[in-house]
């Protein structure tokens, strides 16, 4: 089966902000892109139905439109689209297995229902076996300084497996031709705090640590992709803040989460909670062992 990027459609802003940023990611990897809607209440398929008695025609209607965009906006694009009658969890689960990728729409926190959002996105990015890319519909950089705005960052948790989380991201920057930010926080602990502040020689001698360990993870993804220009960021402070700040204004922040093991309730760790809840780019969630 041909590479393919899947994005799911709901007729949202979210979900057509999705469908633009997979279309730009699609052709930016030389990949189809597939369309999907998932619903359960699809009619069978009429024959010679007018479109006013058609009870699928809404559906058709919310992917033919963005199909037409999308290939208005990348002429010669391979782009495939589907209706399915099936609950849209189960539906992305399994395109997600057959995608390199799969997007969808998010609202982060706002105190507005989205049919992608909550009963559908995080059992998606807590289950599907494949990265699975979280677009806002609101613009990614607003206020973002120019320098900061073409890259992507990598949230990296030192002494974990990091190959699935390194490869996407170096992948993703090569192929938009950005740098890279790897960053890493970690929390001061107890025995460097004194009553003004912090041990000045402790925290140094982490900073110190941290960096040597990053720049030995992301050695041999540099010689893989000398093309990327990598840099490296420690941050004395919890993880998910560090992440979040550092990512202002990017184009994609990578965050990991451990792949779904049986037995086992999947789950988001606090890193890619509040990258979803919190960040104000585009996210890409990848399991990783």
């Amino acid at each position: 089966m041909q590479p393919i990027v899947t994005v799911g459609l709901d007729g949202s802003p979210e979900s057509l902000a999705a469908a633009r940023w997979a279309a730009d990611e699609a052709q930016k990897r030389k990949l189809t892109l597939h369309l999907l809607h998932a619903w359960p209440l699809l009619a069978p398929e009429p024959t010679d139905v007018p479109s006013e008695v058609d009870q699928n025609y809404w559906a058709k209607r919310l992917v033919h439109t963005a199909e037409a965009e999308l290939h208005a906006r990348h002429p010669g694009m391979s782009i495939v689209a589907d209706l399915v009658s099936e609950d849209a969890q189960s539906a992305l689960l399994r395109a997600a297995s057959e995608s390199e990728m799969i997007v969808l729409g998010s609202r982060g926190l706002e105190p507005v229902e989205s049919y992608f959002l909550g009963d559908v996105s995080m059992p998606v990015v807590a289950r599907a076996e494949r990265p699975v890319v979280l677009v806002r519909a609101e613009a990614a950089r607003d206020g973002a300084p120019p320098a900061l705005a073409s890259r992507v960052v990598v949230a990296l948790k030192l002494h974990a497996s990091s190959d699935d989380l390194l490869d996407f991201a170096f992948h993703t920057a090569a192929a938009r031709g950005v740098p890279l930010l790897a960053v890493h926080g970690r929390s001061v602990p107890l025995h460097a705090r004194v009553p003004w502040g912090v041990d000045h020689g402790v925290t140094e001698e982490m900073t110190k640590d941290a960096h040597k360990e990053l720049s030995k993870a992301l050695r041999p993804w540099r010689e893989k992709y000398p093309q990327v220009e990598v840099a490296d960021s420690v941050h004395l402070a919890s993880p998910a803040k560090a992440v979040v700040r550092a990512a202002v204004g990017a184009e994609l922040l990578v965050v990991g989460r451990r792949a779904h093991r049986h037995g086992l309730a999947p789950h988001l760790g606090p890193v890619a909670q509040a990258a979803i809840h919190h960040g104000s780019c585009p996210v890409a969630v990848v399991p990783h062992d």
